[in-house]
């Protein structure tokens, strides 16, 4: 199985949820700005990233966990993906597409909008990270309800 989290720019959200995921954040406590900083990819992307899809690691089952950033497809991603893996001979039963913008706050917005688009890191990062921070739990709602989940239908 091959497990794709994705948000607007792959910067933040999908790479905390894959980082969670993959257990290399903790889902029983806050996380630290060390720990959000120290993750591949967190604040990192830039725009000639959108649409790459990134290799994050193998979970405990042996999935493959991927991120990515899908700027403004929202909802349409996970259904364009599918039919991309029909063309192309694969079997989109062995994708699963997670969306981890309804997890975003405003403060991550703002934070990713002011490091990523405007380049102003040292702006946009301290907010970012205040934002990842107060969503976290969140988050790992989100990634034990898709480790909890029958793929069969595909979910999010």
């Amino acid at each position: 199985m091959k497990i794709i989290y994705h948000c607007f720019g792959g910067a933040h959200s999908s790479v905390t949820a894959a980082a969670i995921h993959l257990e290399l954040l903790t889902d029983t406590q806050r996380v630290s700005k060390a720990e959000l900083l120290n993750l591949p990819y967190f604040d990192a992307q830039i725009g000639k990233d959108h649409g790459r899809i990134r290799f994050m690691g193998f979970d405990s089952r042996g999935n493959e966990v991927y991120i990515t950033g899908k700027k403004n497809l929202g909802m349409f991603y996970a259904r364009i993906m599918r039919h991309l893996l029909v063309l192309s001979g694969e079997k989109p039963k062995n994708f699963v597409f997670i969306n981890t913008m309804p997890y975003v706050n405003l403060w991550m917005v703002i934070g990713g909008y002011l490091s990523r688009r405007l380049r102003l890191k040292c702006l946009g990062r301290p907010i970012v990270i205040y934002g990842t921070r107060k969503s976290y739990r969140k988050f790992v709602q989100l990634v034990n309800f898709v480790k909890d989940k029958n793929f069969n239908d595909h979910c999010c």
